[in-house]
C-alpha cells in the first residue's frame, strides 16, 4: 500500500509509521514531488492545506486521512468530492480539556489581576471561588465536548450541553439542540465554544447572544473564528457585558498586527494552540482506519462533504 504524505512534522510522522507499520510504502517530499507520485497513491494522510493543491491539480485519492479535526479546507466548492475523507477524531479530547481547564482555573483563581496586583506592590487576599458549582455550557457536545465535559465533571462543575440534536450524554445534565443555546447562554458561568465551521454555525455570537449572558460570565473559543461577529464581541466587552474572553481561533489567522483585539479589555488570544495534533496518537487512529479501509467498514470520522464535518 502506497501511502502519501503531506505533514508539517513529516519526518515524525514517517519515523512513528516506519516503526508501526513497516510494509507501507510512504511518499513523503516536496509538493512537486508529491504532485507526481499522487497518482499511484491510494491513501493520502496529512493536513489540509498542504493536500489542497494536490487535489487543485486533478489528483485525488480513494481515501484521504486528515491530520486536522478540522476539514473547512477540503470542503471548498471547486474541489473534488468523490472519495472517502476522514478527520482526526479521539485524540484532541485530553489537550482540549487541559486548555479549558487551564482558563477556567486562571479566571476563576484571579490570577491577572493578582499579578497586576504584584506589579503595583498591593496585597491582593481576596478570596477566589472553587470550581464547585461552576455552571458550564459547552456548545459542541461532540467527541471533543464529551470528552471536556468528563475531564471537567470532578471538580464538581454543573455541566450542561448543546449538540445538533437533543439527547442525554453523561456527565451532562442536559444537551439541548441548537434552538436551547439563547436560554442556557443565561444561564452559563462559562461558555464554551467548540463548534465547527459549518453554514450553521457561523455568526451565531452576535450582540443579541452576548446580551443574553451574565456579566460575570467568561467566554472561551476554541472551535472556530468565524462562529463570533468580531464587532459584537468587542462591544461586549467595552461595555463590561462578560467577564472576560479567551479566543484560541479568530477569523483572521494570523491576526493582523493593529487588530482590536490585541488591545481589547479582559480579552486573551492564546494563537490557536489549544489542542495541537499529537503524531503518535493520529498515527494510531490512521492505521485503525488504515485497516476498516482494507477491510471495507466504516471509517472513524468519515466526513458527509454535504453537512461539513
Amino acid at each position: 500500500m502506497r501511502v502519501l504524505l503531506a505533514e508539517q512534522a513529516q519526518a515524525d510522522y514517517a519515523e512513528l509509521l516506519h516503526a508501526a507499520a513497516p510494509q507501507l510504502q510512504l511518499v513523503c517530499s516536496d509538493e512537486q514531488e508529491l504532485a507526481r507520485q499522487a497518482a499511484s497513491c491510494p491513501v493520502w494522510l496529512g493536513q489540509p492545506d498542504l493536500l489542497v493543491p494536490l487535489l487543485r491539480q486533478g489528483h485525488r485519492p480513494q481515501w484521504l486521512q486528515s491530520t486536522w479535526a478540522g476539514i473547512t479546507p477540503l470542503l471548498a466548492a471547486d474541489l473534488p468530492h468523490d472519495y472517502q475523507l476522514s478527520r482526526a477524531v479521539g485524540i484532541f479530547g485530553q489537550v482540549m480539556a487541559e486548555y479549558v481547564l487551564t482558563y477556567l482555573l486562571t479566571h476563576r483563581r484571579r490570577l491577572l489581576p493578582r499579578l497586576a496586583s504584584q506589579v503595583e506592590q498591593r496585597w491582593d487576599n481576596l478570596p477566589p471561588p472553587s470550581l464547585r458549582g461552576m455552571r458550564v455550557l459547552i456548545v459542541g457536545a461532540g467527541d471533543i465536548g464529551c470528552e471536556v465535559a468528563r475531564f471537567l465533571a470532578p471538580f464538581g462543575v454543573e455541566l450542561r450541553g448543546i449538540a445538533r440534536t437533543p439527547r442525554a450524554i453523561e456527565p451532562f445534565t442536559e444537551i439541548r439542540g441548537m434552538d436551547g443555546l439563547a436560554e442556557l447562554a443565561g444561564w452559563a458561568e462559562v461558555l464554551i465554544n467548540l463548534l465547527p465551521d459549518t453554514p450553521a454555525t457561523r455568526d451565531i455570537y452576535d450582540a443579541a447572544l452576548f446580551a443574553r449572558m451574565a456579566p460575570q460570565a467568561l467566554f472561551i473559543n476554541a472551535g472556530r473564528g468565524v462562529a463570533v461577529v468580531d464587532e459584537d464581541l468587542l462591544a461586549a466587552l467595552h461595555a463590561g457585558l462578560l467577564a472576560g474572553a479567551v479566543l484560541d481561533v479568530c477569523r483572521q489567522e494570523p491576526l493582523p498586527p493593529g487588530h482590536p483585539f490585541w488591545n481589547a479589555p479582559r480579552l486573551l488570544l492564546s494563537g490557536h494552540s489549544s489542542a495541537p495534533t499529537e503524531p503518535a496518537a493520529m498515527i494510531g487512529l490512521f492505521l485503525d482506519n488504515l485497516q476498516r479501509f482494507q477491510a471495507g467498514q466504516g471509517l472513524r470520522g468519515l466526513v458527509g462533504f454535504s453537512r461539513g464535518y
